[in-house]
């Protein structure tokens, strides 16, 4: 029996608040009917849900949440209110809720990163919608994923997901800001994402969430990497979700790049963060991007940052442009001593050689 396709919504702050300080729970009930319809359709549906800290502030006479500790403590009071807002209304359509706290500890860790996406199959199993947000009541600066943009990139990943439908209050991605050049035209398709388009991204639309369209961006190109569709648009249009899924609503359309079929070249893609880097000459650079070969000692050229064997690094070309990440083989210091040598030399070189290659192809994902 095929599986569903899955589909992952991504509600913005702003889309849930109406752009006010408090959660517009009437749109909230539009966008959960829109939700059970796609299940009528035969689809499954992922909510990544930002809105905690602003359910939090919602519940509070007194006006705070500008330091990091006072953000917690906010979403610690709005997370148990949003999820029962979420329940109570799915509950209307007869359809159970689960809620899932992810961090990026929980993707970076190989064994975490399996037990979560397990988690995620059996809701769906299950015919349960995951509510999904990050745990800011205890994530700080180094584990947070940094925005619920990204997050939802990586859900999509951990969901084998179809299509990721970003919901803000732009209708996409535009040729300029929209608030202040009156010519800027909405781009309605990208195939390509280039840094002509990063800078065409700018910083948070409201002061009521994290992510603007640069993290919108970000979160595209991770997903399509994946083999997901993305699709920004406004979250306030009617039937926004449902015209998003028929191709109906202005909006921007990131088309899907091939998926690697490979588990755990998803989970290089998802999440680790990389630990260091190595520059390469530009004949190991064409090897590995037109040959698919693994990375050789004789084509390192330099080693920047410290890191350990098995840890997540960046490849990167000495025009600066990074084209990979891998599970490396040796140290740091190791490859020190072994770079732009030949692969017979290494024995001689190091006392323990584990391996021939720097990074092995099939521990390699090519970006």
């Amino acid at each position: 029996m095929q599986r569903p396709h899955v589909v992952v919504v991504k509600l913005g702050t702003s889309v849930l608040t109406g752009g006010t300080d408090k959660l517009d729970k009437a749109h909230m009930v539009e966008l959960v009917r829109q939700c059970c319809e796609l299940k009528k359709q035969g689809y499954q549906v992922v909510l990544v849900s930002s809105g905690a800290v602003a359910a939090g502030r919602e519940q509070l006479i007194t006006p705070c949440g500008r330091s990091l500790i006072e953000k917690q403590m906010l979403a610690a009071i709005g997370q148990g209110q949003l999820i029962h807002i979420w329940q109570s209304l799915f509950a209307l359509y007869g359809v159970n809720v689960g809620q899932m706290l992810l961090t990026r500890a929980d993707v970076e860790d190989r064994e975490r990163y399996l037990n979560a996406r397990d988690t995620l199959n059996a809701l769906l199993a299950h015919n349960v919608v995951p509510i999904i947000n990050e745990n800011d009541a205890v994530a700080t600066a180094e584990i947070k994923v940094g925005d619920n943009d990204n997050l939802s990139a990586l859900v999509a990943i951990l969901a084998n997901a179809e299509k990721l439908l970003l919901l803000t209050d732009q209708e996409g991605l535009f040729t300029g800001d929209p608030r202040s050049d009156a010519n800027a035209t909405l781009i309605n398709e990208v195939e390509h994402i280039n840094d002509e388009l990063r800078e065409l991204a700018g910083g948070s639309g409201t002061t009521l969430g994290t992510g603007g369209m640069a993290t919108k961006l970000q979160a595209a190109d991770i997903a399509r990497r994946a083999g997901v569709e993305v699709i920004i648009a406004k979250g306030a249009g009617k039937n926004v979700i449902l015209n998003c899924m028929a191709d109906k609503l202005p909006g921007t359309r990131f088309l899907k790049l091939t998926a690697p079929k490979d588990g755990r070249k998803k989970w290089l893609l998802a999440g680790p963060k990389s630990t260091g880097q190595l520059v390469i000459d530009d004949g190991a650079s064409l090897a590995l991007r037109e040959r698919g070969a693994s990375l050789l000692a004789k084509g390192v050229k330099t080693v920047r940052g410290q890191f350990e064997r098995g840890d997540v690094i960046e490849v990167v070309t000495c025009q600066g442009q990074c084209i990979a990440k891998g599970l490396v083989n040796f140290n740091h210091q190791e490859i020190d001593q072994i770079k732009g040598c030949h692969s017979s030399q290494i024995t001689e070189l190091l006392v323990f050689a584990p391996s021939s290659e720097v990074i092995h192809r099939d521990d390699m994902i090519l970006l």
